[in-house]
């Protein structure tokens, strides 16, 4: 068993998917863990060098049981990429509690809970972790209180697991992307919005999936062999030129 495997959490659609299609393009297997079974089944069926796992990354038994059945398969794991979320949006008036934690349980939570349960297999091969946060996670906007703030956990959490992963060869590193052109996103921003985030990001363009995949799949690979704890904001500019958009405040 000697072809590297990625394990990719939100495989089912978006960034999950076209990062676990650009690491089959580099040689690599790929497990692919989703909840929604379904979609799943369905981004899975074209695709080989595959293997599909259903899982709910907030719930730790479900957790400890996926991981059993990977290397139960697979006999190993090189990377794994934490890219599982919940995208809820909304003023913090409005955020009870119990949306509060849908949100952490799954961004924040779930990172936690699938890297501890991957250290033993990534220590044995030298791996790799990638979290993905967001922009939302560096700096403050409207409407995100909950998920902003699970995402600037998961910067931070990175960072921990660099430094204390460092040792034993394991390198974590953390991509934030920006404004990506996804079908969820093209179909929820009205036109307004779509032109405030043109004018605002320096590339004049919302990123596409593949653009982060790219990302991803890099720190994972060998030309990232010392690149650990940094956190790669993959979003044409938009970091760099200010917070917040009118378009974006109700």
């Amino acid at each position: 068993m000697t072809q590297k495997l990625a394990l990719v959490t939100g495989a089912a659609r978006g960034i999950g998917l076209a990062t676990t299609r650009l690491f089959l393009r580099e040689g690599w297997q790929v497990a692919m863990i989703d909840r929604d079974v379904p979609a799943l089944e369905a981004a899975a069926a074209d695709l080989q060098g595959v293997e599909t796992f259903v899982c709910d990354v907030s719930i730790p038994d479900a957790v400890d049981q996926l991981f059993k059945d990977v290397l139960a398969r697979f006999g190993r794991i090189d990377a794994l990429v934490n890219n599982a979320g919940v995208a809820d949006f909304g003023p913090i008036e409005e955020t009870d509690f119990a949306r509060w934690r849908r949100v952490m349980e799954t961004n924040l939570d779930g990172v936690f809970l699938m890297t501890q349960a991957a250290v033993p297999a990534l220590k044995e091969t030298k791996g790799a972790i990638v979290n993905i946060a967001s922009i939302s996670g560096l700096r403050a906007s409207t409407l995100r209180v909950a998920y902003g703030t699970s995402k600037a956990g998961v910067i931070h959490l990175t960072k921990q697991q660099a430094a204390e992963l460092g040792e034993y060869g394991i390198r974590a590193n953390c991509v934030c992307p920006g404004p990506v052109r996804t079908k969820l996103a093209m179909a929820v921003h009205t036109p307004e919005i779509i032109a405030a985030y043109h004018d605002a990001i320096p590339l004049n363009r919302y990123g596409s999936e593949e653009e982060i995949g790219e990302v991803i799949v890099f720190l994972c690979s060998a030309k990232a062999s010392y690149v650990t704890g940094q956190v790669i904001a993959s979003d044409g500019g938009f970091e760099s030129t200010g917070v917040g958009l009118p378009a974006l405040r109700t």
